[in-house]
């Protein structure tokens, strides 16, 4: 069943024109995932079937009537004095209608004029009684135990249900409305990178109610495993055009992948069939004018105009421009770093207890676990920038540290991106720009300040400055979380070049399979060690 249709929709905002002339259908039980470049306008086209942008004219986006819809977007805003529950709740503002009622009513029950009134207590209890069968009917009894299920699922600690929203983390504030919206259970959803900020149960639990979703889903996601898990249907948007293929995202690269080999074959027999026409023209063209001879201009002319109406093959850009990422690194220490019985406390809070374990040159060691469980603090650890209550940590004497911050930090926001590069890199001004243009920053772009860059244009930054270190040991924390796919797939093809050591916090899983070569699972202020990427660690546990 056909839910939502888009007809030769065009958008420009500004003078950006972003897609011109796209058409689109989504149906009933398909899990789409909506895939792109950074700024290739993934978040406008859902704005654009939510109806908060509006095409040009001549295009139209047309939904099935009665077709319910929720939206996500990249930075949901709730009044900040509600709480999450409160948010969660109005999300079934009938139900939410119903209880508000039903507290009337039983105020109503208290009053002496109420229940001294027999027909005026008749009426009452009748009411409550039907109120209490809509209750059931919209799944009342339920919704509150499965309210607090899904908000624990997907993350938010118990301890945050009460609090007012506005107290909440921005990543916090996403949990929220992304509960909200499956507790409604619309037919259409649309995601736009729910999984931003979820830990690696999070992003397991959010798999799990997205495959059992009854409607259709389109998400916006960087996530090639759980675009993996999840999706029945890829949706390109490239250049302004949206290519559908069937399937997840593995099955889409490689399909795409013999689409563009296609299109190369057939552009390069078209491209020898012009070339032999044109020469037939000029030949004609040659002969009409040697020999005075009018049938052969009129051959000429015949086979232009042929050539004219050619429905001309567009040769396919097998590459396209990416940021170009070396990350060169030097042998050093063999031991690079070691923890031994490293505690960590704020407070009476017992962090990290006494942790031991060292990292060899040329390891590649993912670091995960619940949100808040100290991934970040034992980075920060082995950074030297916080120091252990107990025990020590030990670094090699020709170890030289490069640290990608998750919240990027490490970046002054006041300065500008040209200014930044400049100063760590000790560069002139030429050398800057050029070193700029291999993480695609354009010229202008140079002279913003770093506050005004989006979070995947200071992603790119921040690994500028981390190739510019000089490092032998690199450790980052989430450096894939606002990259795009093939931003994120060029750091893990420098990375398995890399002449170092690595300690990386990732919850991208698709990234720890190719990049890492063991784990280090932090939980309850206690680490293990486990041989392999996520995949293998996921077996483990499993038991296979």
């Amino acid at each position: 069943m056909n839910l939502i249709s888009l007809h030769q929709v065009s958008l420009t905002l500004g003078a950006q024109p972003i897609f011109q002339n796209l058409s689109w259908e989504i149906q009933n039980q398909q899990r789409i995932g909506l895939i792109g470049s950074n700024g290739a306008g993934k978040s406008s086209l859902l704005k654009l079937i939510t109806g908060e942008f509006t095409p040009e004219p001549g295009g139209r986006v047309v939904m099935t009537r009665g077709v319910s819809l929720g939206y996500l977007p990249q930075q949901p805003e709730f009044d900040p004095q509600q709480t999450p529950l409160q948010v969660v709740s109005s999300a079934l503002p009938r139900l939410r209608r119903v209880y508000e009622e039903l507290e009337k009513i039983e105020e109503s029950l208290a009053d002496p004029d109420v229940y001294g009134d027999e027909k005026r207590l008749s009426r009452a209890l009748e009411r409550q009684q039907a109120l209490v069968e809509e209750e059931q009917a919209l799944g009342g009894v339920q919704f509150d135990r499965r309210m607090r299920e899904t908000l624990r699922g997907l993350g938010l600690a118990e301890a945050e249900f009460e609090k007012p929203v506005g107290l909440l983390s921005g990543g916090q504030k996403k949990l929220v409305g992304l509960a909200g919206l499956l507790l409604a259970a619309p037919q259409v959803l649309l995601l736009d990178e729910p999984d931003n900020h979820l830990d690696l149960p999070g992003k397991e639990f959010l798999e799990r109610l997205i495959l059992t979703y009854p409607g259709a889903v389109v998400i916006i996601s960087h996530d090639r495993y759980l675009l993996d898990a999840v999706v029945t249907h890829i949706a390109e948007l490239e250049d302004g055009r949206l290519t559908t293929f069937q399937g997840d995202y593995s099955a889409y690269i490689l399909e795409k992948q013999e689409r563009l080999a296609r299109q190369e074959e057939l552009y390069q027999v078209q491209q020898r069939e012009i070339a032999r026409i044109e020469a037939a023209i000029k030949r004609y063209a040659v002969w009409a004018k040697v020999y005075d001879v009018g049938k052969f201009a009129r051959r000429a002319k015949a086979i232009q105009n042929r050539l004219n109406r050619l429905e001309r093959i567009e040769r396919p850009l097998m590459e396209r421009r990416r940021i170009d990422l070396r990350l060169n690194g030097w042998r050093g220490s063999s031991k690079v770093l070691e923890f031994k019985a490293a505690e960590k406390r704020f407070g009476s809070q017992v962090v990290l207890k006494p942790l031991n374990f060292t990292l060899f040159h040329g390891q590649r060691v993912g670091l995960i676990g619940p949100n808040g469980a100290g991934k970040s603090v034992l980075l920060k650890l082995a950074l030297g920038e916080l120091a252990p209550d107990s025990g020590e940590i030990l670094r090699g004497p020709s170890i030289r540290c490069g640290y990608y911050a998750q919240e990027h930090e490490t970046l002054n926001p006041e300065a500008t991106v040209l200014d930044t590069v400049r100063y760590a890199g000790n560069l002139s001004e030429s050398s800057a720009v050029a070193l700029l243009g291999r993480y695609l920053f354009s010229y202008r772009q140079a002279g913003q300040k770093v506050k005004e860059l989006s979070g995947g244009e200071r992603s790119r930054l921040q690994l500028a400055l981390v190739v510019l270190s000089g490092a032998n040991f690199l450790l980052l924390d989430e450096p894939t979380n606002n990259l795009d796919i093939p931003s994120a797939e060029i750091l893990e093809d420098a990375l398995a070049d890399f002449e170092g050591t690595l300690l990386v916090i990732s919850h991208d899983r698709y990234f720890l399979d190719r990049v890492v070569d063991s784990l280090l699972v932090l939980r309850a202020g206690e680490v293990r060690a486990y041989p392999g990427g996520y995949s293998d660690y996921l077996l483990n546990q499993a038991g296979g």
